[in-house]
């Protein structure tokens, strides 16, 4: 699978998914404690904002080796730094959503732009500084669509419109979660729900 492909074409999706939000449904509600403003916000800032300044940004070493392991960091870290963590996104994410104007698409469409430009600049195997260490392009560049396909479901069930992220991207973001849950010990309970053996315990998450 092209990841170079899959994450253009969920940043393609994911603007045209927004440019279809209703005006009355921005400050509904979005994700948790978020308004769908700042659950845009929130992804464009994650999966297509900081891609530039990332790729950007050489390191030395590839400290995190996979996609998964860029999401399982999360479960090795102490709980008072991720609820720091998490508090900080949400801090950013209401600044952000601020900054996203009466036609959010248009801002959402430039940050594609430049997320797209950049990975085109960059090389397979550049090891980039992303916020767990250091990561070559080629297994950074995943959790990125990830972000996208995931929050852009997010975003088409709190705005109540259709979400099409083509086949391809959703894929290859089913296949990271399932590769994150197995990682932490949980590719059974994952595989037995995946074949209808077993319900997954309620509020289960691999992230």
């Amino acid at each position: 699978m092209d990841y170079r492909r899959t994450f253009r074409a969920a940043a393609v999706t994911f603007v045209d998914l927004v440019s279809r939000v209703p005006a009355e449904r921005w400050d509904a509600p979005g994700l948790g404690e978020w308004t769908l403003r700042e659950l845009v916000a929130h992804t464009a800032g994650s999966a297509l904002r900081q891609v530039p300044d990332v790729l950007g940004a050489r390191a030395e070493t590839a400290a995190v080796t996979s996609p998964e392991a860029y999401w399982t960091f999360a479960r090795s870290v102490p709980p008072s730094v991720y609820a720091e963590a998490v508090a900080a996104s949400t801090v950013l994410a209401r600044q952000a959503a601020g900054e996203l104007g009466d036609h959010p698409a248009d801002l959402i469409g430039e940050l594609a732009g430049r997320a797209t430009q950049a990975l085109a600049a960059a090389g397979d195997d550049d090891v980039v500084s992303t916020p767990v260490g250091g990561m070559r392009v080629r297994d950074w560049l995943p959790t990125r669509t990830f972000e996208l396909v995931v929050h852009g479901l997010d975003v088409a069930a709190a705005a109540g419109v259709e979400a099409a992220f083509p086949p391809d991207a959703v894929s290859e973001a089913t296949a990271l979660a399932a590769r994150v849950a197995a990682a932490l010990g949980d590719g059974p309970a994952v595989l037995f729900a995946l074949t209808g053996r077993a319900p997954l315990p309620k509020g289960f998450s691999v992230l």
